[in-house]
């Protein structure tokens, strides 16, 4: 079964839905419309008993090099822009396991969303980076929330507050992804993990498992992200939100303005 999308591929095959990525001229760079759409494929996933595990990754050489910068939906941009109502759903929420297939660089947006998979293999030499900080912005989708619990507090401090770029096979030193391979190998690796758990595990208690092993973190994280969100928002609208973006574009160093002593939003806190 294949359905109709513009900026994502989906389709199910024995158990397994293929989400894919598909803006490989732009790798994969994410718009509002393919962040809708993602949504959209993952509560077909979630509704559909044909499928019993749901594999996400991207087309050509990246996963995700975050968001489209140059698109006009970029930061700030929410759901606005598409034309038909889609369904909402992260991945932590599909009843099913989510397997991320991290394929090549995934950055910012392109590596919170993954980070909710319920497992991530990731190609050795993929380039990874919670870039928010360095353009600008806020790290989102309960990313500091569910980086701790992977890594640690103290990697996760390191990679959400500085938001260097790291590699794959750090990420698996981190605990941020469970398995590096070549990168041609990732995708197989994943359907084959997918194929198992389709033919092998049953569908209830896997449901049931996967969501007490989100419900053991011991947030609320669907409050959480709306908290964050609020946070993120006002990062986006900061004048260095548009200076991050237009020094990355320009390949400089940003000029910051943001003033802690002036501007900490303590009353959302």
């Amino acid at each position: 079964m294949t359905m109709d999308y513009e900026q994502i591929l989906y389709e199910v095959t024995d158990g397994v839905a293929v989400m894919t990525l598909n803006r490989p001229e732009k790798l994969n760079a994410m718009t509002a419309q393919m962040g809708a759409e993602m949504a959209d494929a993952m509560a077909e996933a979630d509704s559909d008993d044909a499928v019993r595990v749901l594999v996400m990754t991207g087309a050509g050489r990246a996963f995700c090099a975050g968001a489209d910068l140059g698109s006009g939906s970029g930061f700030g941009a929410g759901w606005g822009g598409v034309e038909r109502e889609y369904r909402r759903m992260m991945p932590m929420q599909v009843r099913k396991p989510v397997i991320a297939a991290i394929n090549g660089p995934a950055v910012g947006a392109g590596l919170t969303w993954p980070l909710q998979a319920d497992i991530r293999y990731v190609a050795s030499d993929a380039k990874l980076a919670f870039a928010f900080v360095r353009r600008g912005v806020l790290p989102e989708l309960a990313s500091h929330v569910i980086l701790p619990r992977l890594a640690g507090i103290s990697r996760a401090s390191e990679l959400l507050l500085s938001g260097r770029t790291f590699l794959g096979d750090e990420a698996v030193e981190y605990g941020v992804a469970t398995q590096a391979f070549p990168k041609a190998e990732v995708l197989p690796a994943a359907l084959d993990m997918a194929r198992d758990i389709a033919a092998n595990a049953a569908p209830l208690p896997v449901a049931i498992a996967k969501r007490l092993i989100w419900e053991g973190i011991g947030i609320d994280l669907a409050e959480w992200r709306k908290r964050e969100g609020k946070l993120f928002a006002l990062t986006t609208r900061h004048p260095d939100a548009r200076e991050g973006t237009i020094a990355f574009m320009q390949k400089r160093a940003p000029e910051w303005k943001g003033s802690i002593s002036k501007e900490y939003p303590e009353e959302l806190f």
